[in-house]
Formats: structure tokens, sequence, C-alpha cells
């Protein structure tokens, strides 16, 4: 009887594949709606996002987090419903065309949603009703209530995946804090006990299609595909 493969074991939700939130600093989130105003006091790096973490406190000694946009510093003050300016929070509709946004929410009160990873930004584009338009990196543009709320600016750490990793080493200690699998081996390359394409010894190109109803440790490779490969042709 051969082995559970890997999705499978993944699917029981064991230690070895739990996201360990525990070494994590927190939630990002919004305060509740009002004009509200807090300090930077630190940012820090939180093992669980690409992006630092800016810790936010208010006069009342309420505590919160929020992704560090580039250009933040210890010690500035974040105003909610203020001006246009780098790492204050407003309403889609109290901001201009053209400024770029990141943590925008997907429904009014609902926090940081979209946009929350190092240099990802979206840019405000228009007005359609009661509704703002905003445009991602991909050229995508979606539609969201104009009372939703969104960071001014771009979230710090954008140069990250430019830097090449150079050491394996490196790259495993990155994932590992996330409980990512890494190396990953290739199922050729396993034998027939842990995987379907495995026990081949001259390593042939293994059949990439398998059946919408074979049992869940035959499928791997393309589900029940119509075709595979470039298409032949225009």
């Amino acid at each position: 009887m051969g082995k559970r493969i890997i999705p499978r074991a993944r699917g029981k939700g064991s230690q070895r594949y739990r996201s360990p939130s525990h070494r994590f600093l927190g939630k990002v989130e919004y305060f509740p709606f009002g004009n509200m105003a807090g300090k930077v006091m630190d940012i820090q790096h939180d093992p669980g996002r690409s992006a630092p973490v800016a810790i936010i406190k208010t006069q009342d000694g309420k505590e919160i987090l929020h992704i560090a946009p580039e250009g933040l510093r210890v010690g500035d003050i974040v105003n909610y419903e203020g001006e246009v300016t780098v790492g204050n929070v407003l309403g889609l509709g109290k901001i201009p065309e053209g400024t770029k946004v990141f943590g925008v929410e997907t429904y009014p009160g609902s926090g940081p949603k979209l946009c929350r990873s190092s240099g990802v930004f979206a840019q405000v584009i228009g007005r359609s009703g009661s509704n703002i338009l905003i445009q991602f990196t991909s050229g995508a543009v979606k539609e969201i209530d104009a009372r939703c709320r969104a960071t001014i600016g771009i979230p710090a750490g954008g140069g990250r995946v430019e830097k090449p990793w150079v050491k394996v080493g490196k790259k495993w200690h990155a994932l590992h804090a996330r409980s990512k699998i890494y190396p990953r081996a290739a199922g050729v390359t396993m034998n027939p006990v842990d995987h379907p394409y495995g026990g081949k010894s001259h390593r042939p190109r293994p059949s990439r299609t398998v059946s919408r109803n074979a049992p869940p440790g035959a499928k791997v490779g393309s589900i029940s595909a119509k075709r595979v490969g470039k298409r032949k042709g225009s």
C-alpha cells in the first residue's frame, strides 16, 4: 500500500503544514470609524508578512498594527480622516484621483484586505456613482464602495523580489518561518510508494492527465484536462 501524497497529508492539518501563527505579531486592522490619531511607536518585522508592521498607539493607550508605508518613521502621527499624506487612513471617496493607496477595505468596516504585500499598491482612477474605481498593478480595475477606507502610500519593502536568494539556506529559513516545505522533490524522483509518478529509472515524461473520478491518492497532474501542452497552429 502506498503512502499518502503531500496534498492528502496537508489536508489532515497537522503541525507540519499548519501556519505558525504564534510567531506572528498580530492582526493588521483599522480603528473603528471616526476622526482618530495615533503615534508610531515602533516599526518591526513580522515573520508572517513581507512588509514591515508599524505599532500605532493613541492617546488613550489603545494599540493597533498597521502595514508600514514607505517614508513612515517612528514618532510620526497617523490620522484618520485627515490630510492626504503618507500613512494616513481615509475613505476612498475623499482620496483624489491618481493617489496610490494600499490596505483597501472590501466593504465598509472590513479592515485592510487588498494590497497588503510589500510594494503592492492600487491607484484611484475614477468614480462610478457612489463607488470608487481603483486599478491594481496587474491592470485589473475594481469598483469599491466610497465609504471603504485605505492607507495613503506604498507598503515598504518594495524591492524585496529583486534581491536574489544566492544561498539555499536563506530561502529555507525564510519559508520555514511560515511553515512552507522547501526544497520540494519532484514526483518522478520519488519511489513508487511515495508518488504515482515514482519508480522510473530513466525519468520518462509521465501521463499528466487523470480522470475526474480518480481516487484522492492518484489525483495528481492535469485533472480531467481536455488538452495539455501548447496549442499547435493558429
